[in-house]
């Protein structure tokens, strides 16, 4: 027997025999006789999908619908109509009031058994898009617990790659997987030390050894899934520190041996770190983070890439100040203990 459950509503006892000869063999069926019971009934079994009459008394399914659509604890639950009503406008006044689908009685064993399985992949479909969802999400606060960035930097960040990927001809499919990759470019960073990340100071020559482990770490953990956008993002997160003239790491590629993901990445990643708030500096200006994109053009990123860029500043400065008004909720100030660290950027700067 299948783990999904149905919920059945219908006044009619025969009507409700019927649909339990249908599904019984399939699913978990759980039955009301009016409005009012299959809410409660809803509430209290979370079933998966609901076919309900709409003529019955007291309270009909068009009602009975619409207060589980008002409900959070039952807005996500499918209800399909299952009734002899079979004008246009009553299947329109079913689908207003928030079905998914319509059945007519009297009714077919198979158009049921189609009905219902199509409808109940939709939401398994649903739930493990939202588990990927999840699941960036938690991969991408995960590679900067530890560090010393702040706010919503991987999803502004991911923003601009999104639309520096489309300035270059990705299409909407591929642009929408690096949008949702590139937040994880930092994953490996879970594997680094405490005492390096958080290191009020510039790292000696093994402290920055062991963090340039941090983009095999990351390659490491994303590879190990099959699905398109880890797999995206396991090769950002092994190329984002890789530079246009072969002086990057791990592997000193160059030019055009460099993943166009990796090299859009990293510009969006750079002028995002540089343009905001950090415990230890305050935002440049974004003209003086479009001159270092400008400056560094040819050496770390690649020169058709940042023209680009520069090309749509305009709308990354959108996408900026959307994101902002998001950042300022949990923006840190930058206190006194931060101080050595304003002064140790302060070159960069000039």
């Amino acid at each position: 027997m299948a783990n999904e459950s149905i919920l059945i509503v219908d006044d009619e006892p025969q009507n409700l025999a019927v649909l339990q000869q249908i599904l019984d063999d399939d699913y978990l069926l759980v039955f009301a006789r009016s409005g009012t019971e299959a809410l409660e009934a809803a509430r209290k079994h979370a079933p998966d999908l609901v076919l309900m009459d709409v003529q019955m008394p007291n309270m009909d399914g068009y009602t009975a619908c619409r207060q589980l659509k008002a409900d959070p604890a039952t807005v996500s639950i499918p209800v399909i109509f299952v009734t002899t009503l079979s004008d246009i406008g009553n299947e329109t006044a079913g689908f207003q009031a928030g079905a998914v689908d319509y059945i007519i009685k009297p009714i077919s064993s198979a158009v049921v058994r189609a009905r219902v399985h199509t409808h109940l992949s939709l939401v398994q479909a649903t739930l493990l898009e939202r588990s990927y969802h999840d699941a960036i999400h938690m991969l991408g606060e995960a590679g900067h617990y530890n560090d010393l960035d702040t706010g919503v930097h991987i999803w502004r960040m991911a923003a601009y790659s999104a639309a520096l990927a489309e300035a270059a001809g990705w299409g909407p499919q591929r642009r929408r997987l690096l949008e949702l990759a590139a937040p994880m470019h930092d994953t490996g960073k879970i594997g680094i030390p405490d005492s390096i990340l958080r290191k009020p100071g510039p790292l000696d020559a093994d402290e920055w050894k062991v963090m340039r482990t941090h983009t095999r770490i990351g390659h490491d953990i994303l590879a190990k899934s099959d699905a398109p956008v880890f797999r995206l993002a396991a090769e950002i997160a092994l190329r984002h520190h890789e530079w246009w003239d072969g002086s990057g790491y791990p592997d000193g590629l160059a030019e055009r041996a460099i993943p166009e993901s990796a090299r859009i990445v990293a510009i969006a990643d750079t002028f995002d770190a540089l343009t905001m708030d950090r415990p230890y500096k305050q935002a440049w200006p974004v003209g003086q983070a479009m001159a270092r994109l400008r400056q560094d053009a040819g050496s770390h990123f690649e020169p058709r890439l940042v023209r680009i860029f520069d090309n749509i500043l305009p709308l990354i400065l959108d996408i900026k100040s959307s994101w902002d008004a998001r950042d300022r909720i949990t923006a840190q100030p930058i206190g006194p203990q931060y101080a050595h660290l304003r002064r140790l950027v302060a070159p960069m700067a000039s």
